[in-house]
């Protein structure tokens, strides 16, 4: 069928389909649908039925004849999304839409990018790159000038090109101030020598899909008004997660018709890690003068206390259109707030909790764990196992899952046993050392010959010739460590040793040269196991513990609790929900904090909203008042988020039989109560440094930093090298070799 074939048109008499599609739309909704043409935005805020705005609107343009299907761009951000209101639409009309332009960014990029592929050099059968085979394209580019691709990762690589591809720059576009330092400020050569190698291809990557749209609607004007007259509406879902490309994009199209209906939430913002401006639902109105804006207010998820507390919550946020959620249900229980003695109890806690509602007849799959940082699942996990509570990680995999922790446990088990043959493949060459396919093949022509381990293989070919003489010595180095950490484990503890593995292995080292957008979290990751390895008196029965843990696999059909990032949880809902490690450094998270000021604040803050408004009936937020950290106890803040929660919507829990006062002069005789007075009025004033049951009360305005000193040489994981010049508190002034002078929380910075 064309793209402008007309629905049928009702027979007189017959029932017109909008005697009933409209039926049971609160009257914020209903406005939103039936809004006359022209720039619209409707914010939706959390639970109030932003989907089926968008689909009925789209359902009553088509109805009352307002647009045709081949006039239509309808444009999600999941294929998901997509099929969904395909679906949706198409039961309302009562058939197909065959002619609409609907589907996601990448989609309707790709759809424009075929038609005129020849104006930006490529053919209409370009082929569209995987990550993959992005990385193999940068790898090749980078060895092609001489760069070390071990400095310079070309992950790294790929993920600054993407950066500047989602603010809509071409090479000969990219600001000077946006260079940066990668490769030694040689980014914007190599971004040009990247796009070069994709035309030579006839390829392009996701990035290009809208940039390459961008430029063909720049430059060549007939083809703009083209699709400026073609699509009469345009409709957008979750309009805040935009890019600049995006929304460069999306503006182009609507100039003509300017009859463009954007659906967001401000307050859900909260991927500027990967590209989204909050700022472009912000402009909106600055963008198409005149623009209607709708607020859907009215929730149908969640209880009253529990909006009360996210209104409140997000309500400190300055950058946003303002919008206050309300429900015609029951006030139900307030938002729990506990506060517990570590992170190990805080697990113990919760699971408990759940245990008791399932004891209640309630299920567990409507029950979630949602946490700021991925390397808090492990402690919950741990627990969840020995209670054996069922559970699935959405979004990612279990902590011992992650490729970091297998490699960094392959370390442990090669130590642990030299005639591991797995682990001694998995680790032998990373970080990269030389040791490649070939080499390996005759280490194990070598083994199998003596029918030997691929250990006792490689010492043996060390005194041969049959390898390389380059890469002979970089095994030779390779076993030799092998060889002394074994020597170490009759004298360190099984942390102690794991740190020393990470470090003289360089793995850490490689982790931190790593630029990419999860290195952090990998960093973290890490960190996270070698505190693990703390509660384990050898290196055997931890990895005893390991092998335990991962064969405790859940059952994907059974009922089970969720756990995930609160990244990961936008757009679910829960009965019940678990908010955990609301404390200072930790959420809001300290990086983005030192990164990104006060603009970071407002995201951290919104992802708070995020999680709170994921809860329909339940939600309980948790912090711990102590976290261990490489052997020795440090306080642990709660989060200022806690603080800006209403009080009227906030039930304190009172005190458990496990209280351990004698540890704890903050909590007096409870482990978990109202957050004390004086705990509020020293927030960011006072740490609490506990090593066993002693303990030591120090003010950090006047406590000089725990282990550095002024003149001494650090790393930290975004700035790379400098020298510390001055000292205030937890707080170092650094001139670093190549970022300049800067002032960073002590905790993010290594000495070397």
């Amino acid at each position: 069928m064309s793209d402008t074939q007309d629905l049928p048109t009702p027979q007189p008499g017959s029932p017109r389909p909008q005697d009933s599609y409209l039926q049971g739309l609160n009257p914020e909704q209903h406005a939103a649908v039936v809004a006359e043409d022209g720039p619209l935005l409707v914010l939706a805020g959390a639970g109030t039925g932003k989907t089926r705005v968008l689909t009925t609107r789209l359902a009553h343009l088509l109805i009352t004849g307002r647009v045709r299907p081949g006039e239509i761009l309808a444009v999600t951000f999941t294929n998901k999304a997509a099929r969904e209101m395909v679906h949706r639409v198409e039961g309302l009309v009562g058939h197909g839409v065959q002619g609409m332009w609907l589907g996601t960014f990448h989609a309707m990029g790709v759809r424009m990018l075929r038609a005129h592929a020849e104006l930006v050099h490529l053919k209409s059968n370009f082929t569209i790159l995987d990550t993959d085979d992005q990385q193999r394209l940068a790898k090749q580019v980078l060895q092609a000038a001489n760069i070390d691709d071990k400095k310079w990762p070309p992950r790294a690589l790929v993920g600054l090109i993407q950066r500047w591809k989602d603010k809509g720059w071409r090479p000969d576009q990219v600001p000077a101030s946006e260079v940066g330092d990668f490769a030694l400020g040689k980014g914007l050569e190599l971004y040009e020598a990247y796009q070069g190698r994709l035309a030579t291809l006839n390829a392009c990557d996701f990035g290009d899909l809208l940039l390459h749209c961008l430029t063909i609607l720049t430059q060549h004007p007939d083809v703009l008004e083209r699709y400026q007259r073609r699509f009469k509406a345009i409709l957008v879902d979750e309009y805040q997660d935009t890019n600049v490309a995006q929304y460069l994009w999306l503006r182009l199209l609507a100039q003509t018709w300017r009859n463009i209906t954007c659906v967001g939430d401000d307050d859900q913002s909260i991927y500027s890690w990967r590209g989204a401006e909050v700022g472009n639902i912000l402009r909106f109105e600055q963008d198409f003068p005149g623009a209607e804006v709708i607020r859907l207010e009215r929730n149908y998820r969640s209880t009253g206390h529990i909006l009360g507390a996210a209104s409140g919550l997000i309500a400190r946020n300055r950058q946003r259109h303002g919008k206050t959620l309300w429900t015609d249900d029951e006030e139900g229980q307030q938002v729990k707030v506990a506060g517990l003695w570590d992170e190990e109890e805080e697990a113990r806690w919760i699971g408990d909790e759940i245990e008791s509602w399932q004891r209640q007849k309630h299920k567990l799959a409507d029950v979630a764990v949602l946490v700021r940082a991925s390397f808090q699942t492990r402690a919950l996990e741990e627990r969840f196992i020995q209670m054996g509570l069922p559970y699935r990680v959405i979004g990612g995999p279990r902590f011992y899952e992650r490729a970091e922790i297998r490699d960094a446990i392959a370390y442990l088990r090669l130590v642990a046993s030299p005639d591991d043959d797995l682990a001694f493949e998995r680790i032998v060459n990373v970080p990269k050392r030389g040791i490649g396919d070939a080499a390996m093949k005759t280490v194990h022509n070598m083994a199998r010959a003596g029918h030997v381990s691929l250990y006792l293989a490689g010492h043996a070919l060390s005194g041969t010739d049959d390898l390389a003489a380059r890469t002979r010595t970089s095994l030779v180095n390779f076993l030799h460590m092998v060889d002394r950490w074994r020597g170490d484990m009759r004298e360190k503890s099984p942390r102690e040793l794991a740190e020393t593995v990470l470090d003289e292995s360089g793995y850490t080292e490689m982790w931190r040269q790593e630029r990419s957008p999860d290195a952090a979290g990998r960093l973290e990751n890490l960190k996270e196991l070698v505190k693990a390895l703390e509660e384990f008196d050898t290196l055997a029965a931890f990895l005893e513990h390991v092998s335990l843990v991962m064969e405790n696999a859940a059952d994907p059909t059974a009922d089970m609790v969720s756990i995930m990032t609160l990244h990961g949880a936008k757009g679910l809902e829960f009965q019940n929900v678990f908010l955990a490690g609301w404390e200072e450094g930790l959420f809001p998270n300290q990086r983005a904090l030192d990164e990104g000021g006060a603009k970071a604040l407002e995201e951290e803050r919104r992802l708070a909203y995020v999680g709170i408004t994921r809860a329909r009936r339940r939600l309980t937020i948790s912090f711990a008042a102590n976290r261990r950290v490489y052997g020795q106890w440090s306080s642990s803040v709660p989060s200022r988020f806690l603080d800006e929660l209403p009080s009227k919507h906030v039930d304190h829990l009172e005190r458990a039989p496990d209280a351990r006062p004698d540890l704890d002069p903050f909590f007096d005789d409870a482990p978990f109560a109202p957050i004390p007075n004086r705990f509020r009025s020293r927030r960011a004033e006072q740490a609490k440094l506990i090593e066993g049951r002693a303990e030591i009360l120090q003010v950090r305005s006047s406590t000089p930093s725990r282990k550095f000193d002024i003149g001494q040489r650090i790393f930290h994981d975004k700035f790379g090298y400098g020298r510390i010049e001055a000292i205030e508190g937890n707080k170092l002034e650094i001139a670093f070799e190549k970022a300049g002078r800067k002032k960073v929380v002590d905790s993010f910075v290594e000495a070397t």
